[in-house]
């Protein structure tokens, strides 16, 4: 009886390919025997044949590479490399009722406060096998109702959102998605599923404290206001409220840039805006360090002391808060940290291993230096 050696796995009755390159095989030799579907894919039966193993093996080598030996492994990584063979996860998910997805919906992309809770998100979900979809609302409630319908519609496994105030519409989609949910960079006593998040407004009353003790009398709140930013209009609200209550009679300055933009050029038009017609201010408070940077150059620029005429404050803790001259005083949120959390919240859900949700407070702190 003839013993045919080699795996198991392989097809008898052809030479298979040597994975070392050092028998001939190249992508030149097999690229014209591939068989093209209308959409000009490689498929797995392509990288079947060429691997000398069944479709079976492929797929078994592509979900669980452990349960197939390692000569097999080697043989389809050579082939799906010479192919360009790319898995079709649409049909795996159809299968599995899984996307292996997850929808993260952030104000703005260009703002590194989120850019750094999508790299702690990404962190935690790539090593199981998700893949992050992001979409940014332009701190608009209506698009961000948009963006909820469109992701769902391609059925996430969980959502990551930034805000805890939707429409009313939105609210109820993301209550009635069946998947875990989670909402941040806020507080509230009515989640609609998970939430990892600080509170704004108490985050606003300790730098309002701090200033205060400090000795400063006359503050202005400046920043960027906008209807869809529920973060930001909390940070003035409870500006509002504290200096009412910590400086009885003083006036309540606010000042907003009437746009969306978050740079530092808005800074120095607050800036300006303020010295024109609030100049008895003798610490000036933004809603974000982005605008304090700007403000604080500028201020450099046209020989006004900071802080000995004006004190500046900021919001956020970004890195340039901590190499301005002077160092800004800040409020630092952990940005990070807010994603990475979120991550792993939504992996405990997606796997199964809890169905409970969960409200985590990471707080913020004050970060005192010498521009106030």
């Amino acid at each position: 009886m003839a013993v045919r050696s080699g795996s198991a796995d392989e097809k008898p009755g052809r030479k298979k390919p040597d994975v070392t390159g050092q028998a001939g095989w190249s992508a030149s030799d097999v690229t014209p025997q591939l068989t093209r579907r209308a959409t000009h894919s490689v498929t797995l039966s392509d990288v079947a044949s060429l691997a000398n193993v069944s479709p079976q093996t492929v797929s078994r080598t592509i979900r669980s590479p452990e349960l197939v030996s390692v000569r097999t492994v080697e043989r389809v990584q050579w082939a799906i490399a010479t192919t360009g063979y790319v898995p079709n996860l649409a049909a795996s998910n159809l299968a599995s009722n899984r996307s292996r997805t997850v929808a993260a919906i952030i104000p703005t992309i260009s703002a590194s406060v989120f850019a750094d809770a999508l790299h702690g998100l990404d962190n935690v979900l790539t090593p199981h096998g998700y893949q992050l979809f992001i979409g940014a609302t332009d701190y608009s409630l209506e698009h961000e109702e948009e963006l909820i319908r469109a992701f769902m519609g391609r059925r996430p496994d969980g959502l990551f959102i930034v805000g805890t105030k939707h429409t009313p519409a939105a609210a109820l989609l993301l209550k009635n998605s069946r998947i875990p949910v989670v909402e941040a960079w806020n507080w509230t006593e009515d989640p609609i599923d998970n939430l990892v998040g600080f509170s704004n407004w108490d985050a606003i009353e300790a730098i309002v404290d701090h200033i205060v003790a400090k000795g400063y009398k006359h503050p202005t709140f400046a920043g960027s206001f906008q209807a869809g930013d529920s973060r930001a209009i909390d940070r003035q609200d409870s500006f509002a409220r504290t200096v009412a209550r910590m400086l009885p009679g003083e006036d309540i300055r606010v000042v907003d840039s009437g746009t969306g933009v978050i740079d530092m050029d808005t800074g120095v038009s607050l800036l300006n805006r303020v010295l024109e017609h609030h100049p008895e201010t003798d610490v000036l408070m933004f809603a974000s360090d982005v605008f304090a940077a700007g403000a604080i150059l500028e201020c450099q620029r046209r020989g006004i002391s900071v802080p000995g005429d004006l004190a500046i404050t900021g919001f956020g803790d970004f890195e340039i808060s901590r190499h301005l001259l002077p160092r800004l005083t800040t409020v630092a949120v952990p940005n990070t940290e807010i994603g990475t959390r979120a991550g792993e919240l939504l992996v405990a859900r997606m796997s199964g291993a809890t169905e409970e949700s969960e409200r985590i407070d990471l707080r913020f702190s004050v970060m005192p230096r010498e521009s106030a």
